[in-house]
């Protein structure tokens, strides 16, 4: 079984699939709760069926949790 490994844009948008588990080291459901209780960023409403992060705002929180030690 392998794994794909993404990495993140300089900008623009990326998705679910590219973040879950590639970037970010949690399930998807995790990914939503973490959302939903305001410890993630929200995510953009692209179109009716496309839904996406913004780069910046996963690289600041990317940022905020190194800094945290987290």
């Amino acid at each position: 079984m392998s794994t794909i490994e993404y990495t993140l844009p300089a900008t623009g948008f990326v998705r679910q699939k590219q973040l879950v588990p590639g970037i970010i080291p949690f399930s998807p459901t995790t990914l939503w709760r973490k959302v939903a209780a305001g410890v993630f960023p929200k995510p953009v409403k692209l179109s009716a069926g496309v839904t996406a992060w913004r780069v910046e705002d996963i690289r600041a929180w990317m940022a905020d949790q190194h800094g945290a030690g987290v």
